[in-house]
């Protein structure tokens, strides 16, 4: 899963991009500030730490997300090619959003989160249009030629889509079909894409209470409410001290804010929320291990995220609940109380679900 950062200048998005995924400076990007920085960032789970207690392993593994830090957006951003190209290529976007104020930063025409958002997404939109427009005028064309039934639907779809956008409204709003979900895929339309807004506040005495008020505080909890959006709040200042302090001193610090896990934290959990993926355990000595699949996928489709293996012999699937599991203290346990039960090739595996696939291979 890949995440681009987004953003108009002196947001404070490049500082949190390293803060998430620990990326040292790239000096290429002095030299070449178009040049896309890219960097993982591990996917915090206090369910696979609390589990791998249980079983001591020689390796744990998170799943992470990937994120892409690109230059600040505009018009003229959106016409480059290898700009444009790197965006159209995540799966989802972090919008980072000025709120905060700074005399030594000051910020164009002053602090306004929703028009900051309204302004970057009528670029995206733009961009969108003038490449639907240029399809619509290549399919107007080829139809004028011969009678093609998927290229009258492929062009009905596309009007669809330049009304929505000459409405202003973005394409991820726009209810569609699976088949005209197909049909757009190849478009990689970037108002299409699901977007996390990141309010990056300023630091204050009762910083807990702020970040709970941000969205409302600057008027963005209608936009962030939208299909295939949603809401961050991160107060960078306080993020890059947290990164120096241990463990102990962190969890002292956000105590003294009355918070209870950090800005970075929430972030990575909503970026990956925000595609609807989850969760899923497998667990031994030797390693265990969070996996990524999309919510509603099938048993047998959560042995393939594993190995394609697993997936062509699968038979049964153990399954249990993580909770339930550190509740029985062992699978031996939890076997024994009938809380691990056995689930076949079409069960819906669920967040939080500890999975064993037994497979004939």
């Amino acid at each position: 899963m890949k995440t681009g950062i987004i953003g108009l200048p002196k947001v404070g998005k490049t500082s949190l991009f390293r803060m998430l995924t620990k990326a040292p400076l790239d000096e290429r990007r002095h030299a070449n500030p178009r040049e896309a920085h890219l960097g993982v960032a591990k996917v915090p789970d206090e369910r696979l730490d609390r589990l791998a207690d249980l079983y001591n392993p020689r390796k744990l593994t998170h799943t992470s997300v990937e994120y892409v830090d690109v230059a600040a957006v505009g018009q003229e951003a959106l016409k480059e090619t290898a700009y444009l190209g790197t965006l159209r290529t995540v799966d989802a976007l972090a919008h980072v959003i000025r709120a905060f104020e700074d005399p030594a930063m000051p910020h164009m025409d002053g602090i306004d989160p929703l028009r900051d958002v309204r302004n970057v997404e009528f670029d995206l939109m733009l961009s969108d249009l003038g490449q639907i427009e240029k399809r619509l005028e290549r399919l107007e064309k080829d139809l004028k030629r011969m009678h093609a039934p998927e290229l009258e639907k492929e062009h009905e779809l596309l009007q669809q889509c330049r009304v929505q956008l000459e409405t202003e409204h973005p394409l991820r709003a726009l209810e569609l079909t699976p088949a005209d979900e197909k049909r757009l895929r190849s478009f990689m339309f970037l108002s299409q894409k699901p977007v996390l807004y990141v309010l990056n506040i300023g630091e204050g005495a009762d910083l807990g209470r702020d970040i709970a008020q941000a969205p409302e505080t600057y008027k963005l909890t209608e936009v962030a409410s939208r299909p295939n959006a949603g809401a961050a709040v991160v107060c960078a200042k306080v993020e890059a001290e947290l990164a120096e302090m241990s463990d102990e001193e962190a969890t002292d610090f956000l105590t003294s804010y009355n918070i209870q896990e950090s800005g970075l934290v929430r972030l990575i959990r909503k970026s990956y929320e925000l595609l609807g993926l989850i969760s899923f355990f497998t667990l031994g000595d030797d390693e265990c291990r969070a996996w990524t699949i999309p919510r509603g996928s099938r048993a047998v489709e959560a042995a393939g995220a594993i190995h394609t293996d697993l997936e062509k012999h699968f038979i049964r699937a153990e399954v249990i609940r993580w909770d339930a599991l550190l509740e029985a203290g062992s699978e031996a346990k939890a076997r024994a109380k009938g809380t691990l039960r056995l689930e076949g090739k079409d069960y819906l595996v669920q967040d939080g679900d500890v999975v064993h696939i037994r497979h004939s291979g």
